[in-house]
């Protein structure tokens, strides 16, 4: 066990004590250390050399004699190593056993070296610093890279003192070899890098699978590359009592055979798929342990080809709760190549590319349902506008001709609605169209669009609407098919409630931002008090809100209805 610095401290200072008063030594302090200590020993060593230099006379040489062998037996019985420069020319005066070990040197081949032939030039500097602060604070503590006679390096710990050895400045380094000390700490501090990596990846990795709506399975494979490697890999859905391979990565073969299915013979290899959830790694695909055999059994006919050239298997269930959804294969061709690491970080993207594959079945589930919800929504419309005015359209040209003959006025009238009811019915095929066809609502003008709404509600109630544009403009797609669905609400809600005799819409461009006013001179109401079951008013609140546009609604009773909506371009749509 290395003596402690402080011993050699005090060490040190004691002997500078004694060359500057030889007749006066100093108080040793030998309480400081248990009775049978080594230090102890040495300071009573020191202390009994110390009295026969005081004592003079004809014993004066001989005490010197003893003192300079006791300070020998410390100096050499130093675990530490422990080296004397002269302060002027830098050269190793004396050094120690240990010291002398330490830089693989003979001791008389140790002395008269300069600190350049044994400190590693990328520590030179950092030795002429550590000096310049002994010197300036007495005393200082660094760690450096030195060289052995061999050129090897390893890290040192050097502690330092300045004294006084006959009328010569030395100073005094306590070397101690701290290699193992920093090379531990570096491998720790590359472990906790290597942990961070993983541990950004894998947020990565999660945030990009969370954001896919739809499944892709060759991105998951090529997700789990960057935290395992493998030689190749497939994901796999379960069907039935099959694994449907989706993707795969590696060599061209592999990929040229898909797609191919895994078949599950029983309901034991499910079992032993599943795994209570956990990865199963196989050191040697060929070998003689129940999973090898089980994977042999498994990856049979055309999935054989999975098992090519590889000896490392690791199989990873795609699992959530206790729903078995799929698997990820990864093979390696080096034998024993997974560690129970890599296993973890496979179980953690698998876990959620798990969640992807559920998120992308609901996601399918819920645009079927809207596009059924859609063409329900259109075969509404389809009878509830246009049905109905060709119902009426169809009896008014059937009693016409009659109604002609016996009153002519009152058939210009009816041929007046004729027109009206066929104008109405062609202007709400139009919008049908355009519903089946998104692109429409965002292509055409938003003014030709909401002429359209307006014919078409013209045609059903015969209720005058003007349409004006001022201004022009290009609005983003999501913008214009909000005042879009804003305006056939609007209208919707005035055919229905209003009973108005006159619409006026008007849309304004202006830089950078839009209006649309749709007014009223119906029955109005009071906006603060909405009755019960009428929801258009809260929907077009929220559909403005989505859009990032203002809605305001003006009303009382007797006096009509207006409704603006404002939409400002935001900075960061100017600048996307």
């Amino acid at each position: 066990m290395s003596l402690p610095d402080d011993f050699y401290t005090l060490f040190s200072n004691l002997l500078q004590q004694t060359a500057q008063n030889p007749d006066a030594p100093p108080a040793i302090p030998l309480k400081r250390w248990p009775a049978e200590s080594k230090e102890r020993r040495l300071l009573e060593d020191l202390q009994a050399v110390l009295t026969a230099v005081q004592s003079g006379g004809r014993n004066r040489l001989t005490g010197t004699e003893e003192w300079e062998s006791r300070y020998r037996n410390i100096f050499e019985n130093a675990n530490d190593g422990l080296i004397l420069h002269d302060i002027e020319t830098g050269q190793v005066v004396d050094a120690n056993s240990a010291a002398c070990t330490m830089y693989g040197y003979a001791r008389h081949e140790f002395i008269g070296q300069l600190p350049a032939t044994f400190i590693h030039p990328d520590s030179s500097q950092q030795f002429t610093k550590y000096v310049q602060a002994v010197q300036s604070q007495g005393a200082s503590v660094a760690l450096q890279n030195h060289l052995r006679r061999d050129g090897s390096p390893f890290y040192v710990e050097l502690s330092g003192r300045i004294y006084t050895d006959q009328g010569r400045t030395v100073l005094l380094g306590v070397v101690r070899n701290v290699s193992q000390r920093v090379h531990a700490e570096r491998l720790l501090q590359q472990r906790v890098e290597a942990r961070n990596r993983e541990q950004s990846t894998l947020l990565e990795i999660s945030q990009t699978l969370a954001s896919a709506l739809k499944l892709q399975p060759g991105m998951v494979l090529d997700q789990l590359r960057v935290i395992v490697d493998y030689t190749h890999a497939g994901l796999f859905k379960l069907e039935g009592s099959t694994l449907a391979a989706l993707a795969v990565r590696g060599p061209e073969g592999l990929e040229r055979a898909m797609p191919f299915q895994i078949r599950l013979k029983s309901p034991e290899a499910l079992t032993g798929l599943i795994n209570e959830r956990r990865s199963t790694r196989i050191a040697d695909v060929q070998s003689a342990d129940p999973p090898a055999r089980f994977l042999r059994s498994l990856l049979d006919d055309q999935a054989s080809i999975l098992l090519e050239g590889m000896q490392s298997w690791m199989w990873v269930p795609l699992a959530i709760k206790s729903r078995m959804i799929g698997a990820i294969g990864v093979a390696h061709a080096e034998r024993n190549y997974f560690t129970a690491h890599d296993a973890d970080l496979a179980l953690t993207v698998a876990n959620q590319a798990a969640i992807t594959m559920v998120n992308a079945e609901l996601y399918e589930h819920a645009h079927t349902l809207a596009a059924l919800q859609e063409r329900q929504r259109l075969a509404r419309n389809l009878h509830d506008a246009v049905n109905q005015s060709l119902f009426s359209a169809g009896l008014i040209a059937e009693v016409l001709p009659r109604l002609w003959e016996r009153d002519p006025d009152e058939g210009r009238r009816s041929l007046e609605d004729l027109r009206r009811l066929t104008r109405g019915a062609q202007a709400d095929l139009r919008l049908l169209l355009a519903e089946l066809r998104p692109s429409t609502l965002t292509d055409a003008e938003l003014g030709d669009l909401l002429r359209l709404l307006g014919n078409a509600l013209a045609g059903r109630t015969n209720i005058p609407i003007d349409v004006t544009v001022t201004g022009e403009g290009r609005l983003p797609a999501e913008v214009q098919v909000a005042l879009y669905r804003l305006c056939q609400e609007g209208l919707n809600n005035i055919g229905k409630h209003a009973r108005a005799s006159r619409v006026d819409i008007q849309l304004h461009y202006a830089a950078g931002a839009v209006e649309l006013r749709i007014r009223d001179d119906g029955r109005g109401f009071d906006p603060e008090q909405t009755p019960p079951g009428h929801y258009g008013l809260s929907m077009m609140r929220e559909r403005a809100t989505a859009m990032g546009a203002t809605l305001s609604i003006t009303s009382q009773p007797g006096h009509g209805t207006e409704i603006v909506i404002c939409w400002v371009e935001t900075q960061e749509q100017k600048d996307g």
